[in-house]
């Protein structure tokens, strides 16, 4: 996952024993069919159970009118979150062996996030990390006792890899021991030198040698979990909705906010599957950038979620915010997401500076919606439906023109839309 060289050819294909114990060795990128594991689903799931913590708290807090803290707050915790997942998916894609020993440590590591998840509210409200900690703890040292695994099953080069691996998870382990113990104004001092280190970690580690990973196999497991995030986003939405249509009968003023909302995701979806992008992965560097970009994909979709329930609190009078500040909570994040989504997928696959423009546009014309009241959300639902539109009309036309170039010949553009 870094810029370090293409690993030597691995053996091809799963694994073909089916010993309780086998050496955790390395799959091949060359694998056929290659797709998510049942384990790995699951995996996912539980994971947004940490995920939906965050983002109720991140409502409260926004909705009480300490938005920066709120953030700040989320950021760190989403960063626990998110880096414990990204290195079990970019391990698995290389090194998955499915045998007792890895589907152990492996549901270790779930117990792991829903301990987190057990003290993200402590987290927020009384700003004590000891139970987040402990939860990316037992995550951390069980990713740690996977690459001692490797290490014990590799010579040369990937050996080297792998202590490096379980070195560094454990050396960031001690210095995140920050958040507990240290006063706390210097908390977000810990999180901005230690975010930085563990990142550093893959790279220091792939340095002489680079993991396996599938490329197909991590479009997918991204995909994947996009689609969770987006599906909790609904669900958190939903749910603010109908509290607020039983509480208060505010249908009327509701109804805005949730059809805005359902179209700023729909939205985000066709967004983030139009492009193929496991073609993009061809190296190691481009998929460093590729994945460490996800965390704003992944926590400004999760925002969204927040943002609307925060938008419907406001809409029936329970948050103590202006409507500015409630459709700053939407647009903000959506901007965000489009950006993002842009710069790490979109762009390679444009052709002409319409096509590039309607991402970059369409996430300046949401932030301008914030400005427009009560219809803010839906104005941004709207703005975000019109950039698909303009992206499949743009590349119907290119389209077009190439069946016209080629004549009868039947090749068509592989631009995708929006």
């Amino acid at each position: 996952m870094t810029s370090s060289p293409t690993p030597p050819p691995a053996p091809s294909g799963p694994p073909a024993s089916h010993r309780p114990l086998r050496r955790l060795t390395a799959r091949g990128r060359d694998e056929m069919h290659r797709v998510a594991s049942p384990l790995e689903l699951f995996f996912d799931l539980c994971f947004v159970v940490a995920i939906a913590q965050a983002g109720a708290q991140l409502v409260h807090a926004m909705a009480e009118g300490h938005a920066g803290e709120g953030i700040l707050n989320y950021a760190m915790i989403f960063f626990a979150i998110w880096w414990a997942w990204m290195n079990f998916t970019w391990f698995a894609s290389a090194y998955d062996n499915d045998d007792a020993l890895y589907r152990v440590v492996t549901l270790v590591q779930i117990a792991g996030v829903l301990v987190l998840a057990a003290g993200v509210s402590r987290a927020f409200e009384e700003h004590e990390f000891l139970v987040v900690w402990l939860g990316y703890l037992i995550m951390r040292l069980a990713m740690s006792a996977q690459w001692l695994r490797v290490a014990r099953s590799s010579r040369g080069g990937e050996r080297t890899m792998a202590l490096r691996y379980a070195g560094g998870v454990l050396l960031c382990l001690v210095g995140w021991l920050g958040l507990v113990v240290l006063p706390e104004g210097a908390r977000p001092w810990v999180f901005l030198v230690m975010a930085p280190l563990e990142m550093a970690v893959p790279l220091f580690a792939e340095k002489a040698h680079a993991t396996s990973w599938h490329p197909h196999h991590i479009a997918e497991r991204y995909g994947l979990f996009t689609i969770i995030v987006l599906g909790e986003t609904i669900a958190a939405a939903t749910i603010a909705v109908k509290s607020g249509v039983d509480e208060n009968e505010a249908l009327g003023d509701l109804l805005p906010i949730a059809a805005g909302g359902l179209l700023i995701i729909f939205a985000a979806w066709w967004i983030y599957f139009v492009v193929p992008i496991h073609g993009h992965l061809r190296s190691n560097r481009q998929s460093f950038l590729w994945g460490y970009g996800h965390y704003l994909i992944f926590a400004s979709a999760a925002a969204i979620g927040a943002g609307l329930e925060v938008a419907v609190e406001q809409a029936v009078g329970k948050a103590h915010i202006s409507t500015l500040a409630a459709s700053a909570a939407v647009t903000l994040p959506t901007a965000l997401f489009l950006l993002t989504v842009w710069a790490l997928h979109s762009r390679f696959y444009k052709v002409g500076i319409a096509q590039q423009l309607v991402l970059p546009s369409t996430a300046l014309l949401v932030i301008v919606c914030t400005f427009l009241g009560d219809w803010a959300v839906f104005a941004a639902g709207l703005v975000s439906a019109l950039a698909v539109a303009t992206g499949t009309t743009l590349t119907a036309r290119m389209s077009a023109r190439e069946r016209g170039a080629s004549g009868s010949s039947g090749e068509h553009a592989t631009t995708p839309a929006a």
